[in-house]
């Protein structure tokens, strides 16, 4: 059985060998953010909803894609996986439900925002010994429960305000997966925790 530290050191093995998956997430999600500030606001909610699903998706298989990838050099895969159906599913479950009201698609990103966000807290505290810069994963945690606990707070507000929040949390969140990339492409794991 691996001991916590092990596992650890494997995850952020794996994170830096595709280290260009997490900076592609991080630019996907930056695209999503420009894609909701320059629509015409007639066209936002609807076109929210079809962007949003194709984002979930795309980001999650990433992530799915990467834990399969490197499920045989570390046991804590797992967590990875998860992290990704997470998203996967909201993808498919807003294709699946095209009529989604605009409340009805602020409950549903909220709760994937807090449900993503727990996930990345936990994958950093599991880091925390392996790499410098996990704040920056708790930070992507933090501000998801944030982000998704200010939308059910919020259910009332406009849509484009919803929009431009959303824009915002996807802009930020881009950004530091960007630099928690470059991060993990510098780190050069020990010879004997490979």
């Amino acid at each position: 059985m691996s001991t916590p530290e092990t596992l650890a050191r494997q995850m952020v093995s794996s994170l830096s060998k595709n280290w260009w998956v997490l900076a592609l997430r991080g630019v996907a999600s930056i695209l999503f953010a420009v894609m909701l500030w320059t629509l015409p606001p007639q066209e936002s909610v609807e076109t929210l909803i079809l962007v949003f699903g194709i984002f979930a998706f795309v980001d999650g298989s990433l992530q799915v894609w990467t834990a399969v990838m490197d499920r045989k050099s570390h046991d804590n895969w797992v967590v990875l996986v998860l992290w990704g159906l997470v998203g996967i599913a909201a993808g498919i479950m807003t294709f699946t439900v095209p009529g989604l009201t605009a409340v009805a698609l602020l409950f549903y990103i909220a709760v994937w925002a807090i449900a993503k966000g727990v996930l990345e807290i936990i994958a950093a505290i599991r880091l925390r010994k392996e790499i410098k810069g996990e704040w920056l994963l708790v930070l992507l945690g933090l501000i998801s429960i944030v982000f998704g606990g200010f939308l059910m707070a919020n259910p009332a507000a406009g849509a484009l305000t919803l929009i431009w929040i959303i824009a915002m949390y996807a802009f930020v969140f881009g950004a530091l997966f960007i630099a928690l990339a470059f991060k993990l492409k510098s780190f050069k794991p020990e010879q004997s925790d490979i």
